[in-house]
């Protein structure tokens, strides 16, 4: 109701408004809460009082024991905030904050755009969204514990390294007797590419090579060895593994049933290079050719005896980080997808099927109209990350091992380290606390900042 319309009505009934008693000028004031505005604050000084004490107290005593030293008695000034940046633990986990902001949200962003773009037109799609989304309903202590086992280094236990393994051995030829070693004084020596005879061979003199340590599992089907024959103009020989089973054999002699080593690679080597190789038949022996293999030393490739494969260190220093963003990218782009879905739900269908008739590929309708029409809810989406991400801690307290913590180490962790941790240092850890407080401002003013400009549309 307008004043004037007020004004008309109090005259048209005698001025008589409030109770009865004349209006005085004609012209009511109406008020949100009435004459009794102590009310609106009574309501609100509870939310007040719970603000004060949970937000804007532990930040304005974190901000003043960060300039006292680790007793809390000695004023340091803002000495703390010049250790911070003078610690290595400290500047690792700054880079890895860095790093976190720039992958993490806009991987899970740019894999939650495709999921929501890609499920639209599909008959399974809702039945897609909810497996993706569901990762949300799980806690970052359980995703941690999760993917603890998920990257472990056993490719029985951890299936990151079982499907990682199964893919290697598909395509690469395991070794053919791993963790064998020559026996104890029967002329090879290690080198850096194996085991290498001492001595250079001749053509015509048969050369025996007796092995130990050789695998149970890795002798089925094996046969008898038989001793090499000497033949003129050629290097041959026997590989063997030099082990009698209920004792009884001679070291270094080949006995009548110890078993034959196949498939094993014999390098011919002179001058560091390699002029000839043979790979060892089923009784075990091998034949190179005289003319280039005599004089040569005889050696047995490091990949002969290679222990089995097993996988990624994915939790080691190098790939812990990335590891550990892999995770929370699993869990976090169900909610980027499920709020880029809800704005492709409002974008205008006519704009998409006007630029496909005027002849756009899918592409260009996704590239040039799509994306640019999405581009507010993907803004809340990167911001809401960012500031999610610069809190991170669980996941990587729970994931990164003891001899990879430092590698993995975030602000968040260090703040946990320095105020609890062995070295306990509360002034040095509220200061982490402030200055992590700074790092998230600027997202949160340009995030309030974009809400405000969304309200005056």
């Amino acid at each position: 109701m307008s004043d004037a319309e007020v004004s008309k009505v109090s005259s048209g009934h005698g001025g008589r408004l409030r109770g009865g008693r004349p209006s005085g000028g004609g012209r009511v004031r109406l008020r949100a809460a009435g004459t009794r505005p102590w009310i609106a604050v009574g309501f609100l000084l509870p939310a007040l009082l719970l603000l004060g004490a949970l937000v804007v107290y532990p930040i304005a005593f974190s901000a003043y024991r960060s300039l006292f030293d680790a007793s809390g008695k000695g004023f340091v000034g803002l000495g703390n905030y010049g250790a911070m940046f003078s610690d290595d633990g400290i500047r690792t986990a700054l880079k890895n904050n860095v790093l976190w902001v720039v992958v993490a949200p806009t991987v899970s962003t740019v894999l939650g755009l495709l999921f929501a773009v890609l499920t639209e037109r599909v008959r399974w799609g809702t039945a897609f969204k909810l497996i993706v989304f569901m990762p949300m309903a799980i806690s970052m202590l359980a995703a941690g514990i999760i993917f603890r086992l998920v990257y472990d280094q056993d490719p029985q236990r951890g299936v990151a390294n079982a499907v990682w393994v199964g893919i290697h051995d598909t395509f690469a030829d395991p070794a053919p007797f791993p963790g064998a070693k020559p026996r104890p004084r029967a002329g090879l020596a290690p080198s850096g590419d194996g085991y290498t005879t001492r001595a250079a061979v001749r053509a015509g003199s048969p050369v025996y090579l007796p092995l130990v340590a050789v695998r149970p599992g890795d002798l089925r089907g094996a046969r008898p060895a038989a001793a090499a024959r000497p033949r003129p103009g050629a290097v041959t020989g026997t590989v063997w593994l030099d082990f009698t089973r209920g004792g009884g054999g001679r070291p270094n002699v080949l006995d009548g049933n110890e078993k034959a080593l196949a498939g094993l690679t014999v390098e011919a080597v002179r001058g560091g290079r390699v002029v000839a190789s043979a790979t060892t038949a089923a009784d075990g022996t091998f034949t190179l050719p005289g003319d280039r293999a005599a004089g040569a030393r005889l050696r047995l490739p490091a990949a002969d005896f290679a222990a089995a494969y097993r996988g990624v260190d994915w939790l080691g220093p190098a790939l812990v980080t990335p590891a550990i963003i892999g995770s929370y990218v699993w869990m976090w782009a169900g909610f980027a997808m499920v709020l880029i879905a809800a704005g492709l739900a409002g974008v205008p269908r006519e704009l998409l099927e006007a630029a496909r008739v005027d002849g756009a590929g899918e592409w260009q309708v996704f590239r040039r109209i799509t994306v640019p029409l999405l581009a507010p809810v993907l803004v809340v989406v990167l911001v809401t990350l960012m500031i999610n991400v610069l809190k991170i801690f669980d996941l990587v307290y729970i994931i990164a091992p003891g001899s990879s913590i430092r590698s993995a180490n975030v602000l968040a962790l260090q703040l946990f380290q320095s105020s609890f941790g062995t070295d306990v240092d509360e002034g040095l850890g509220s200061a982490i606390a402030v200055f992590l407080l700074l790092l998230v401002l600027p997202v949160m003013y340009v995030n309030l900042r974009r809400i405000r400009k969304e309200r005056r549309r």
